[in-house]
């Protein structure tokens, strides 16, 4: 019966070592398992943070959303002075266009913003005076030439003691007195825009054209059809904004770092969208009013197109031709306490899909090939100004790259939503 109890005991011990060991035998592919699926993971974790920096767009949605490309610029955004001014046309820019007798306006060519050339017709007047002194022009020359028979016949009556001096001296006044009348009405005529040898009695102008002096662009008309003009009422207002110029107001402190030749870059107050430069040739030698200011006035350079006399401009006033890279605000986004902007790649999003859906999303995502791709890059900000910012590249672009410079929030919310749900 001893025996018996410690076979059993002895049984026992060995079954439960058995399963000691075939419980540890399984542990280990278990925890290997685990080890495999942590490793997949972290690869899994950081492909899609590589892959989910690009977002893919269709043109529909480019053109949809408004989102435009453009280049990284290089501003003068540091060592500079804010200013603000105006834009001015020279006096002997700007004309008016007026009629050096009056009457009553009979036909207007032109409306306000056309651009017109110097000599071009603007409007003309009616006036019988006009026809007056074309009449008197005509006939002027028929008494000249009596006159002129009258003098030759008293020569020749004084010449044989048969007429007496006093007559000849008469008819020698007369005819020296329409000449000059003749030489007067040529004048006026030719003032009138009438060509004298052209006037014969069935040629009598009855309108005088009021022509453009200069070149430039309509900016008012003082007068309507039927309303009577003279000769000091201007008919139209005429502006050469190719010779416009900017009279930037500087403080007398900022005065001394301001010199001939330096760069003005402004933005209208009104729309600072739009960049434009002017070049210093003239400083102030005496303060503006009350504003203790000098008026600097500089050259507008390059495309002129949008810019009017009187507009209000905020300018920057460069101390040294140290650039750095730039971009518009709007182009920069926030995100994660970061700052990014998107630029344009050839990069591909490796894309993956149920095992369900695969073969015809595979199909539809090849067909697409207007879509273009923007990659997520981040920026360091700088010093922000006239609507551009300074940016530091932590990882080199390509120096002709196409980045999004407006519609940049909606590329990287497009980006967000997407999540990692194509990667």
């Amino acid at each position: 019966m001893k025996f018996n109890i410690n076979k059993i005991t002895l049984i026992a011990a060995i079954a439960v070592l058995m399963l000691t060991f075939s419980a540890c035998k399984n542990d280990k592919p278990a925890e290997d398992k685990s080890a495999e699926t942590k490793t997949a993971g972290k690869e899994e974790a950081a492909h899609e943070d590589e892959t989910a920096a690009i977002a893919t767009l269709t043109e529909e949605q480019i053109k949809t959303v408004g989102i435009q490309l453009g280049a990284i610029e290089h501003k003068e955004l540091t060592a500079t002075i804010k200013a603000n001014g105006n834009l001015k046309v020279p006096n002997n820019n700007k004309a008016n266009a007026t009629s050096l007798y009056g009457g009553v306006i009979k036909s207007l060519k032109v409306q306000i913003g056309d651009y017109v050339r110097k000599g071009q017709v603007i409007a003309t007047i009616a006036n019988p005076q006009f026809i007056q002194l074309q009449e008197e022009y005509l006939t002027i020359g028929s008494k000249i030439t009596f006159a002129e028979q009258e003098v030759q016949r008293q020569q020749e009556l004084n010449a044989g003691n048969a007429g007496a001096l006093k007559n000849l001296q008469n008819s020698t006044a007369e005819l020296k007195a329409l000449r000059t009348r003749k030489a007067s009405l040529q004048q006026q005529i030719q003032l009138m825009g009438i060509n004298p040898n052209s006037i014969s009695n069935s040629n009598l102008k009855s309108a005088l054209l009021v022509t453009s002096p200069l070149n430039g662009t309509i900016s008012n008309l003082y007068a309507t059809i039927g309303s009577y003009v003279d000769a000091s009422s201007p008919v139209a207002e005429i502006v050469d904004n190719t010779s416009l110029h900017l009279d930037l107001q500087v403080f007398e402190k900022d005065l001394p770092q301001v010199k001939v030749g330096q760069t003005i870059h402004f933005t209208l107050t009104n729309n600072p969208t739009t960049e434009y430069d002017a070049t210093v040739f003239s400083i102030g030698s005496s303060f503006e009013n009350e504003s203790k200011t000098i008026a600097v006035h500089c050259r507008v350079n390059g495309n002129k197109s949008g810019l009017i006399d009187g507009m209000n401009i905020t300018g920057i006033v460069s101390l040294n031709n140290v650039t750095t890279p730039s971009v518009p605000n709007d182009a920069i986004v926030n995100a994660d306490g970061k700052y990014y902007i998107f630029v344009q790649t050839d990069k591909e999003v490796e894309v993956h899909h149920e095992e369900g859906e695969k073969e015809g999303e595979e199909k539809d995502h090849k067909e697409d090939k207007t879509a273009k791709n923007f990659e997520k890059v981040e920026v360091l900000k700088g010093v922000s100004d006239m609507g551009y910012t300074a940016v530091t590249f932590l990882n080199q672009i390509p120096a002709d790259a196409k980045i999004v410079v407006k519609g940049a929030f909606f590329v990287n919310a497009k980006l967000s939503n997407a999540g990692g749900h194509e990667h």
